[in-house]
């Protein structure tokens, strides 16, 4: 009898096991991801941490350009100048050293030294905009610039040479300096439609969505639509995104990490414009720099998207893929104040519980200094 019952003790013990290890595979990596998401790519470690969120729209109100809302405004940007000064040394991103995070970067930098001005160049960011105002201060005229067929880049490099390192330094102690981010899901949606859903013909970025359709669409069991598509989809993109981070091959400047793509920790910005609230950004901008009465605070492709339409992407991505652009923009999201909060409420559940876990302690990569190629725009 007691032999019987101890048998019976260790069989309901076995099962208890076999109930806590069954659990600790499948609850545990949600636990994590509540735990991880909540604290590290949602929870909002400063006020005013941008999320799910839209630029400003038209011209400011001729009521809001008082000087109050002007103080108002250099406030604001006084705090997120302090921000990045304080995260960049959290994250030691400060520190000189021989990676694309560490090594100052000024290849990307226009400086016009006659307006004492210097601006970081960030494709999908107001680009088109201050690349036509460095023009117009460059001595193009307006009516030139909307008649020639010539890159505005390539035009702007006649007049404003790539800097070395040493002038570029030099430059900053007596100019106005400007860097104007995007939240990183937001910039790089912006890329995928702007360079590879409306790539033009016979360029270098249609070339690549075919590259990106031969490598990713499935040859079977696609619908009709996908399969008669020309261009990739969204999460065709985005797995040749991911793949070429995970291959640590070079990223396109459109999509490049703009703390990559201008190391903003190894200079001191004299202002971090934000294009959600970039109207603003660029009156302050323009008027510190005493230029209103040549160029206006525009923002040109104003194609942005809606929250309808970031939706309709994203809803298409798992959170597994949102969290390992995450790890590729990280740097993006920690500098800026950026966070994931709605991305991740839109998107998709992983069937498989291991891909999401596997993206909550994915690592970041720094990629190393590769020779500067000259950029290819279309």
């Amino acid at each position: 009898m007691r032999y019987r019952k101890k048998k019976k003790i260790a069989k309901w013990k076995a099962i208890q096991r076999c109930v806590i290890f069954f659990m600790a595979i499948c609850v545990i990596p949600v636990v994590l991801f509540l735990v991880v998401t909540t604290d590290q790519y949602m929870r909002p470690l400063q006020p005013n941490r941008v999320a799910f969120v839209r630029p400003e729209g038209g011209r400011l109100d001729p009521a809001r350009r008082s000087e109050k809302n002007m103080s108002l405004v250099e406030e604001r940007l006084h705090q997120r100048k302090i921000f990045l000064k304080n995260t960049c040394a959290q994250l030691a991103l400060n520190k000189v050293g021989n990676d694309t995070l560490h090594r100052p970067n000024p290849w990307e930098f226009l400086i016009n030294k006659k307006h004492r001005l210097v601006w970081c160049n960030v494709f999908k960011a107001g680009s088109t905009s201050w690349m036509y105002n460095f023009n117009l201060l460059a001595g193009y005229s307006p009516q030139f610039l909307k008649k020639t067929k010539q890159v505005p880049l390539n035009l702007a490099r006649q007049r404003y040479p790539r800097p070395s390192l040493v002038d570029l330094r030099k430059a900053f102690k007596n100019s106005l300096s400007f860097l104007i981010v995007r939240h990183p899901l937001d910039r790089l949606l912006s890329g995928y439609k702007d360079k590879i859903q409306y790539a033009l013909p016979h360029t270098y970025h249609r070339k690549l969505g075919n590259e990106i359709i031969q490598k990713y669409r499935p040859k079977t069991g696609t619908d009709e639509k996908l399969r008669k598509q020309r261009y990739p989809s969204f999460p065709e993109f985005i797995e040749y995104v991911l793949d070429s981070a995970k291959e640590d091959q070079p990223m396109d400047m459109h999509w490049t990490p703009i703390t990559e793509f201008c190391t903003p920790c190894q200079f001191d910005f004299t202002v971090i414009a934000h294009t959600e609230t970039l109207q603003e950004d660029q009156e302050y901008i323009i008027h510190k720099a005493g230029l209103q009465d040549i160029i206006k605070p525009e923002w040109k492709n104003v194609g942005r998207q809606t929250v309808k339409q970031m939706e309709n992407q994203y809803t298409q991505l798992t959170r597994a893929q949102i969290l390992q652009l995450y790890h590729i923009y990280r740097y993006d999201f920690e500098l800026f104040n950026y966070s994931l909060q709605g991305y991740l409420d839109v998107a998709q559940q992983d069937k498989d519980p291991a891909d999401l876990l596997a993206a909550i302690t994915m690592k970041d990569k720094v990629r190393p200094i590769r020779k500067r190629r000259t950029a290819v725009i279309n």
